[in-house]
């Protein structure tokens, strides 16, 4: 751990020396030009439940790495080096955020160092994300743990084994300019049987320390409904039953009498290289989430701070996805089939429809046919069902408001819309130059595409349109809007 240390604090000196040849630096990049002339923001839908294409927006990665002490080949020797990735998701003309500096972070900064106290170990300090892998078509990683930590970690890799252990604190993430500690702890085994087979498992867990004084802790406000939490009416309520005491007598916040804590628990199988099966991924992840700290809560001019740890401390999420790659024709026509599942679920919340109360499925095929070995056909098809647990969600009618509670409109109802379900659909087609050749995930790609969503719900996309519940809106649609329509140039790779 000493000569840990010490790599580490020479690590600026080592920068300003280090010659070129121990810089390396890569990244990836996204960019279209959408017009959307349905009054949307240049996509397709809401998010990436349709598949990633043409449901993102642009976006550009940076990841730098310094060789601090290099070793040779094959041997055992110590070694050390730098890593920092920067990325975000606006380029100037491209979308309303204009490439401004804002909408980028330094999303990983960490050291590693490698056989030190025992060989085949490579110890990291700062960032520790760790993930098994990608859904592809989705854009996701559901078998992902300590995105959200920062700390040191070791890593034991061999052959066929690899073996991580953890420890840090996500408090920053959880909580922002709220801060309070989380201590975390997780850990990952990943195991390769040849090469046709492999699986593994991992997961983490965070408990936030009671601090006595401290605003931003484990308090609790006593006697809250959660009705009046929702509506965010807890003062009105209480000097409406109060009328003698008023917002000065407002309960003082006391300490929770149970123990803040979280934790993600996630899966993974992957086989392949067998025949036309390229590659099959499945991935797993079930998680509690960490419960939130206040909000302020203003009536009558007068705010007060609401602790709501006890009202958000049940909230769970499950997530199942597998990716599948099929060369169906080499060189030819290539395949990839995903499937995912979620089911987001609040158990405190048995009043209200909300995304935290839903069940989700889609699935998504993309074919791409070799013209030649540059000119592709892209063909992406994708269907989807999202359902409210907690009544309706969705508005299936630009009037919706007048389609529900027997036609009269409700503005202090506790759903949004008329309807539960919301079913989509979205295709995808057109052509694709790959200058690298063959394969559906080659890179760089620049790509022209028409695409259209299908759905139940109204102008089930990004858009400008009013979505306040005013019968005398000023700003109404000609109609119910269930069709989005798109083209898309744009380009795609690596560096």
């Amino acid at each position: 751990m000493r000569a840990l240390s010490l790599l580490l604090l020479m690590s600026g000196l080592a920068f300003a020396q280090a010659p070129d040849s121990r810089f390396s630096a890569g990244g990836y990049f996204r960019i279209m030009a959408r017009p959307d002339f349905q009054g949307g923001n240049g996509r397709l839908g809401y998010w990436n439940l349709n598949g990633r294409l043409m449901n993102e927006g642009p976006y550009a990665a940076l990841e730098m790495k310094l060789d601090l002490l290099q070793a040779p080949p094959g041997t055992t020797d110590i070694w050390a080096s730098l890593h920092a990735r920067i990325e975000g998701g606006s380029v100037t003309t491209a979308d309303s955020g204009n490439g401004s500096l804002v909408n980028f972070k330094l999303s990983q900064l960490y050291a590693r160092a490698g056989n030190i106290l025992a060989p085949n170990v490579v110890w990291q300090l700062g960032t520790l994300q760790y993930f098994f892998g990608n859904l592809g078509l989705y854009d996701m990683r559901p078998a992902q743990i300590l995105e959200d930590t920062i700390g040191l970690s070791g890593r034991y890799t061999t052959q066929h084994v690899e073996v991580l252990l953890a420890v840090g604190d996500s408090g920053f993430t959880a909580r922002g300019l709220n801060y309070v500690p989380l201590l975390t702890a997780g850990g990952a085994v990943r195991v390769r049987l040849g090469d046709h087979f492999e699986f593994g498992g991992g997961g983490q867990v965070a408990v936030e320390p009671f601090i006595a004084g401290n605003r931003n802790s484990s308090y609790v406000t006593p006697g809250v409904r959660y009705e009046d939490y929702l509506r965010q009416e807890v003062l009105r309520r209480f000097v409406e039953e109060n009328p003698l005491l008023g917002a000065d007598q407002f309960p003082r916040a006391v300490a929770s009498t149970q123990t803040n804590v979280s934790w993600r628990a996630v899966g993974y199988l992957g086989f392949g290289k067998l025949g036309p099966l390229e590659w099959n991924n499945f991935f797993a992840r079930y998680q509690r989430l960490h419960p939130q700290n206040a909000y302020t809560d203003t009536y009558q001019g007068r705010s007060v701070q609401v602790y709501t740890a006890d009202l958000t401390r049940d909230r769970y999420g499950l997530q199942l996805g597998n990716e599948m790659m099929i060369k169906i024709i080499p060189d030819r026509l290539d395949a990839v089939w995903s499937v995912l599942y979620g089911q987001d679920r609040d158990y405190a919340n048995t009043i209200a429809a909300s995304e935290a109360n839903r069940e989700y499925m889609s699935t998504v095929l993309r074919l791409q046919l070799y013209f030649t070995r540059t000119v592709h056909l892209l063909v992406e098809n994708a269907i989807s069902r999202e359902r409210s647990i907690n009544g309706s969600l969705f508005r299936s009618n630009y009037d919706s408001i007048f389609q529900n509670t027997q036609g009269i409109a409700d503005s202090r109802g506790l759903e949004f819309g008329d309807a539960a379900i919301r079913d989509s659909w979205q295709f995808k087609t057109g052509i694709v130059l790959n200058p690298t050749g063959f394969g559906i995930y080659a890179r760089p790609s620049i790509r022209l595409l028409y695409g259209f969503q299908l759905s139940s719900q109204h102008a089930a996309f990004g858009n400008a349109f009013v979505e306040k519940l005013d019968q005398f809106d000023a700003f109404k649609p000609t109609g119910t809007m269930a069709w989005h329509h798109l083209v898309s140039l744009e380009s795609e790779g690596w560096f």
